[in-house]
């Protein structure tokens, strides 16, 4: 890999530990605030609205300007709405603003991979994206529930500036603080990436032009037997892993009886999971046998169910584990080969804003319904044993179409032999 990849890499990192540690710094504000239960999943649902909504604009936006420009606004748009929680904002509105950013971000952060790398190169170095994203992530939510416990706010607040008086005055702004610390870090990153030379035919401006052309490549995209099946499972993955972070915070709390603090480390012990079978996955599987990886992925839905029945904290925690390493070792691959799909049917933005577009589609469905769960007051055990179903039922269900589409590939090539 070379050396305008680890900036990249850097850039995201920061960036993502920033998104990470915002969203349970804003958990926590609702928290004091005191609002419903319901409406904490809410924050995240905001967040990834955009990504559904821009999804049409983002793409050829990534296109027209070199990708580090790109990530470079899209900093600044989330340093913006970091800095609305400062004049009191409310959290849902602020934190949809960072999702503005995060959804112009996203499509130059992987864009860039298929015009800096060659194909081969693709798997490892989205294991690394993978990694990363996942270890941001897991610090990130550390960083978050540590940022918000009386401890940490105490000694921030206590540090003293040498040149006068900062005007900060709460364990929440101090915690705001850290936060824009990350994000200018990631925005100076973002100003070294090197211009990779690729220059897109010029992008199409008319919002009614962009979003036929985004429905085409949707079309294109979901009609493909390996772009579908690929495009299926990581819909299902990013769907499934938001509305967890939210179980698995509520489930620490009611079954395992932890702080706000201690639950967020929860939480992380999933993204370590996560990290360790992307790394696996990264080592092991090459884009040909990508598909081997989907049965993981039944294995999981039932290790999901289990958490209902669980009440130590020394099941909990091999079990969150494992629940992470099956997931990372299953969507790395699926994410390569969607990539690579996407890149050869149309350009990379684009096959990563359609991308974009249904695994956020699916986190909002999936966030809708866990927030109305709660709402209905449903028990937790339900909810996750639902939960767990679905998982488990949707994978056998895209196994099953993946059998046939091959299945149908065998028959066409037969076919073809006869003929000749």
């Amino acid at each position: 890999m070379n050396r305008g990849f680890y900036t990249i890499m850097a850039a995201q990192f920061f960036s993502s530990l920033a998104d990470n540690a915002l969203l349970f710094v804003a958990i926590d504000l609702l928290t004091r605030m005191h609002s419903p239960a319901w409406i904490t999943p809410l924050l995240k649902f905001l967040f990834v609205l955009f990504y559904v909504l821009l999804a049409a604009f983002v793409g050829a936006f990534a296109d027209s300007l070199p990708k580090g420009r790109v990530m470079f606004i899209a900093n600044m748009v989330k340093i913006f709405g970091c800095a609305l929680l400062f004049v009191q904002i409310h959290p849902l509105a602020a934190y949809a603003i960072v999702g503005i950013g995060a959804a112009i971000y996203s499509p130059a952060k992987y864009g860039i991979l298929t015009e800096l790398l060659p194909p081969e190169k693709l798997v490892a170095a989205n294991g690394w994206i993978e990694g990363l994203t996942i270890s941001s992530i897991i610090l990130g939510t550390v960083m978050g529930g540590a940022l918000v416990s009386a401890k940490v706010g105490a000694m921030m607040l206590a540090f003293d500036f040498p040149l006068g008086d900062t005007g900060i005055d709460s364990a929440a702004e101090a915690a705001l603080c850290v936060v824009a610390v990350l994000y200018v870090t990631a925005a100076l990153f973002n100003l070294r990436i090197p211009l990779t030379g690729s220059v897109y035919p010029h992008q199409e401006r008319n919002p009614a032009r962009l979003i036929e052309d985004f429905a085409n490549c949707c079309v294109i995209l979901w009609k493909d037997k390996l772009g579908q099946i690929s495009l299926a499972v990581t819909t299902l993955f990013w769907g499934t892993g938001a509305t967890l972070q939210f179980i698995v915070l509520e489930w620490a709390k009611q079954y395992l009886h932890m702080t706000y603090e201690k639950a967020t480390t929860m939480v992380g012990l999933v993204g370590v999971g996560v990290t360790v079978g992307a790394v696996l996955s990264a080592k092991f599987i090459t884009l040909r046998k990508s598909l081997s990886v989907i049965p993981l992925g039944v294995a999981m839905g039932f290790m999901v169910m289990a958490m209902a029945f669980v009440h130590s904290t020394w099941i909990a925690y091999p079990m969150l584990i494992g629940i992470g390493i099956l997931s990372g070792f299953f969507v790395v691959p699926m994410n390569a080969l969607l990539q690579h799909r996407g890149h050869v049917l149309m350009s990379a933005g684009h096959s990563i804003a359609v991308q974009n577009f249904n695994e956020n589609l699916s986190i909002l469905t999936m966030l809708a319904v866990y927030s109305l769960m709660l709402r209905l007051q449903l028990d937790l055990q339900v909810i996750i044993i639902l939960f767990g179903l679905f998982l488990a039922g949707t994978m056998v269900f895209i196994m099953r179409l993946h059998a046939a589409n091959q299945r149908e590939q065998d028959s066409l090539a037969l076919i073809g032999e006869h003929k000749h």
